[in-house]
């Protein structure tokens, strides 16, 4: 299919550079797969869309302040660095930004001087592996001295310095447990505490998946035809109590709820691996999921709205058809809702 297909026009000011006060605050749009339906809502009301014996499974991985600045030894330019993860112990792979391309033997000062790195292997455009000697563990000196990796569209002082303690706090889901995102699952955004317990106590089970969201998933798909994209593999975990959910709510012909396509790559990509079935497992998958595509384990789906020709607004097409979700996103524009990582939401059913 072409990537022109999923195309659409998007006013700048649509894109939400900060999140609204409460997480239950976001707007949701509704959208019936079966008829194309669109209501409106608030994500407060998530609750009110599901029933007893569904499903609710979300990705409880945590973003790590991954994204940490300074300079190259040799001549002073300014460096951003976002480390992605750690290949081998002190070897770490990252995405550099600077002036000039990154050399093996280049030695960079980042963090406030808390982080030397000297490249090893230069890996793609750039991309390197750096070397970081033994000290404190790294998560923990990335902590102190990181930046959240927010994306580019959300603009803050000084080319992402600036990034607040708002976004340490809301750039994360309040269920992260497990570090090793560089990008939040954005969908859990908007799921609060509360809202949780409002969900359990309707009889639906809430369980988590893990999947370390890396910088793949939001690479934009450059090539003309969709066939032609690579993802770029992510580790996930499907536990135990996960599978017995998803096992549990079809058998009672309850719905297998998704927060986000991260959730939904974890849940098909283990379904197709097992002959259909959601079992206790864990790897990486490089799975790309765009129409058509035959869905295995996923039943409903909250989700963001996302850039155009990306892979995730690609998967949401997949799962509720093009013209649906294209008409659905020229509804939300003409509605005002707002748009990407920090913006409203939308809940197929």
């Amino acid at each position: 299919m072409q990537t022109s297909v999923f195309d659409y026009d998007l006013p700048r000011e649509l894109i939400a550079q900060h999140p609204l006060p409460e997480r239950a605050m976001s707007r949701m749009m509704v959208l019936r797969r079966d008829t194309g339906a669109i209501a409106h809502a608030r994500a407060g009301r998530l609750p009110e869309f599901l029933r007893a014996g569904d499903a609710l499974i979300v990705n409880d991985t945590r973003v790590i302040p991954a994204r940490v600045f300074g300079r190259r030894d040799d001549t002073g330019g300014r460096v951003e660095a976002l480390l992605l993860r750690e290949t081998a112990p002190g070897l770490w792979e990252a995405m550099l930004r600077m002036s000039g391309a990154p050399r093996p033997g280049m030695r960079l000062t980042l963090g406030n001087g808390r982080i030397r790195a000297t490249v090893r292997e230069k890996t793609g455009a750039g991309r390197a592996i750096v070397e970081i000697p033994a000290g404190k563990p790294l998560p923990d000196v990335l902590d102190e001295v990181g930046s959240m990796p927010l994306p580019p569209y959300i603009r803050r002082p000084r080319g992402g310095e600036g990034a607040s303690a708002e976004d340490r706090e809301r750039y994360q889901t309040v269920y992260a447990r497990h570090a090793g995102a560089v990008a939040a699952p954005t969908a859990g955004l908007h799921l609060s505490a509360a809202m949780l317990d409002a969900v359990r106590s309707g009889g639906v089970h809430v369980a988590s998946i893990t999947l370390h969201v890396g910088p793949g998933t939001f690479r934009p798909v450059k090539s003309n035809d969709t066939n032609d994209h690579v993802m770029e593999a992510e580790f996930y975990r499907v536990g135990p109590e996960a599978a017995g959910a998803v096992r549990e709510a079809r058998g009672r012909g309850g719905r297998v709820v998704a927060v986000g396509t991260t959730t939904v790559r974890t849940l098909e990509a283990v379904a197709a691996a097992h002959e259909g079935e959601v079992t206790p497992c864990e790897g990486n998958t490089a799975l790309f999921i765009r129409p058509p595509y035959r869905f295995l384990a996923t039943d409903a789906l909250l989700t963001n709205f996302h850039l155009p020709r990306s892979t995730l607004l690609m998967l949401v097409c997949a799962f509720a058809g093009v013209e649906p979700v294209l008409r659905a996103y020229r509804a939300a524009v003409a509605e005002g809702y707002r748009f990407y990582s920090y913006g409203d939401c939308m809940l197929i059913v």
